[in-house]
């Protein structure tokens, strides 16, 4: 079965690839054409950010989720990947997900980004995650100190 692209980079199956699915047997694929424009419009920033970053390979390690999905991992209900407008990734031949994120930060505003997050370091990831209607452009952290506005 050939490859869907969501963009030049980015593959529909990076952004619903799960062990937690796989291992529970949850079906994790789109269920909705709006939730495959939303894919398409995450991967165009991601896009951007892999721009930014050099041109460098993203290893994206959570995209779309779907609500089973979203339940057995945890996720906030409002969670903007049940929506597949969010993305958890890293990009370990730029730097660290801290530095990816400090970098970014300077760019919320022009990508559109509603939520930055250096989630769980030193050794956690990225996310990124947008939103219909006006961003917050909000840059924050999550961590074993909860979540909070900046970066740690």
């Amino acid at each position: 079965m050939p490859t869907t692209m969501l963009s030049a980079n980015f593959s529909l199956a990076e952004f619903t690839k799960s062990q937690t699915a796989a291992r529970q047997g949850i079906d994790n694929n789109p269920a909705t054409p709006q939730h495959m424009k939303n894919l398409k419009r995450i991967a165009a920033v991601m896009e951007k950010v892999r721009a930014l970053l050099g041109n460098k390979p993203i290893s994206v390690s959570s995209g779309y989720r779907s609500p089973a999905l979203n339940a057995a991992v945890g996720g906030a209900s409002s969670s903007a990947h049940c929506a597949g407008l969010a993305c958890d990734f890293e990009c370990d031949a730029y730097g660290t997900p801290h530095q990816i994120a400090a970098f970014l930060a300077g760019y919320v505003e022009e990508l559109g980004i509603d939520q930055l997050i250096n989630e769980y370091p030193p050794n956690g990831w990225v996310h990124i995650g947008l939103k219909d209607g006006e961003a917050r452009y909000q840059v924050a952290t999550i961590d074993s100190n909860g979540f909070r506005i900046g970066l740690a």
